[in-house]
């Protein structure tokens, strides 16, 4: 690849780059001193840039390339639908076939109780959506005070004003007036921070006792919803203890409030179920899908509306005042229609579940004996372990970094700088890749971390910070 380096103008990308296109989620006045990163090919779990340097990609994107890089039959389905129809809107009583298609693909995929799909752009228009619904549902029912949801703090549902209101972010609440009114939110299920002196199992029954204590606090008869992640993503791979979702599943049971399964990390595979709800064993009445369902290679979003909600809106709510240009595109249907077939041709959910899952999860538990390391945890194809200063005898008891000296961002640089995109979440290092990773390529990746992690030591050491 030392011809990408010959095509490219790296240092001309990044002049245009820095004076032109803002990036989400980017300190800028920095950006500009450091020069972006030119991404320029991709090709199954690996990346390449301007500079013809390959990159494993632990993160498939963003959560997001389940079935790797240049999938020509996604390229070739989309091409198609631009030849044939390339754009037409799903207002004034109109449809498509790629997005007729699609819905019914995953009606028949997704748990029983969803027959019906509202599409939109992505994951945060989708949770925008939510909002929308759920509280229509109510108003529909008579019930016009049942308008807050519940969330969690250190979730992520997006990056829109109900996005990301609805996630427990502190610094993008700090930003905007945030959150917007009737959204409250409750401790994270993160047995490591919170679970002292608890089995995980009573923990897990603890955790989920805030969501009825925050029902109560607010009034039963003024929710109209939980929202929340089967695994929190962007919060740090939080993997909940097996007694949390039974028991939150309990709880929206008993006071009847709608359940919401944020799915847009844990969706089509990511966990070795279609969905990860199936996993965890509960019943959500909506679901949040995006990025996987088209890994990533158009964008586009939506939500599974279960039989309980849909019946009311379809059956007695009239004109749902909600929607957008662009729902039900029929070229990204198309895309998601052909990633959908190559996950179901090449069983890569089975795969996950079976194989590489329980694979990962063993070679990722062996990262736990470097110095660096606290705990290593996976959960399929999603895993975090903890940059830890000191070891102590449990999860409980290691030695943190002082947050302040960036020990996260000091490791990511040398994953980045060595060929392993692994991305930062505090001191939390997490990864999520590419679905049709083999068992070999969990070995090099391993192998790859475990030296940036040599690395980092060294560095923290010669830095005077261990």
């Amino acid at each position: 690849m030392t011809m990408l380096k010959e095509l490219y103008d790296t240092a001309a990308i990044q002049k245009l780059d820095t004076a032109h296109y803002l990036h989400p989620f980017t300190d800028h006045r920095t950006l500009g001193e450091q020069g972006a990163r030119v991404m320029v090919r991709g090709e199954g779990i690996y990346l390449w840039d301007s500079e013809g340097n390959q990159i494993l990609d632990g993160m498939s994107g963003l959560w997001c390339v389940n079935v790797g890089y240049g999938r020509k039959s996604i390229s070739d389905a989309v091409y198609r639908q631009m030849e044939t129809l390339p754009f037409y809107n799903s207002f004034f009583n109109t449809t498509n076939v790629p997005a007729v298609l699609l819905a019914n693909k995953l009606a028949a995929i997704s748990p029983p109780q969803f027959q019906h799909v509202y599409f939109t752009n992505s994951g945060s228009e989708a949770n925008d959506t939510n909002v929308r619904m759920a509280r229509r549902y109510w108003d529909v029912l008579g019930y016009s005070e049942r308008h807050t949801i519940i969330s969690r703090h250190n979730a992520y549902h997006g990056s829109t004003m109900a996005g990301a209101s609805l996630g427990g972010m502190p610094d993008m609440h700090a930003q905007g007036g945030l959150p917007i009114p009737c959204i409250v939110h409750i401790g994270q299920p993160d047995y490591r921070t919170a679970g002292r002196g608890m089995s995980e199992d009573e923990f897990g029954i603890e955790a989920a006792s805030w969501l009825e204590q925050k029902i109560l606090e607010v009034g039963a008869d003024k929710v109209a919803a939980f929202i929340g992640e089967p695994v929190q993503g962007a919060g740090g791979v939080i993997i909940p203890p097996a007694t949390y979702w039974p028991e939150i599943q309990r709880i929206c049971d008993k006071y009847g409030i709608l359940l919401i399964a944020d799915e847009v990390i844990c969706g089509f595979g990511r966990l070795g179920r279609w969905f990860a709800s199936d996993l965890f064993g509960i019943r959500p009445d909506l679901i949040t899908f995006a990025k996987g369902v088209t890994s990533g290679y158009v964008p586009l979003g939506g939500v599974l509306v279960g039989d309980r909600v849909a019946d009311v809106l379809i059956g007695q709510g009239g004109e749902f005042q909600h929607g957008f240009t662009y729902s039900g595109h029929p070229v990204a249907c198309a895309a998601a229609l052909e990633n959908i077939r190559i996950l179901e041709e090449e069983q890569l959910v089975e795969r996950v579940a079976a194989d590489t899952g329980p694979y990962l999860k063993q070679r990722f538990a062996d990262l736990a004996h470097h110095p660096l390391v606290g705990d290593a945890d996976s959960c399929g194809l999603v895993a975090g372990l903890d940059l830890v200063r000191r070891k102590g005898g449990n999860r409980h008891e290691h030695t943190a970094f002082d947050s302040a000296l960036g020990v996260g961002m000091v490791c990511r640089a040398h994953m980045f700088g060595n060929g392993m995109i692994m991305r930062a979440v505090g001191d939390r290092m997490i990864i999520s890749p590419p679905l049709v990773m083999t068992r070999t390529q969990i070995d090099d990746m391993i192998a790859l971390i475990r030296h940036c992690l040599d690395l980092t030591q060294a560095d923290l050491q010669q830095r005077g910070w261990l």
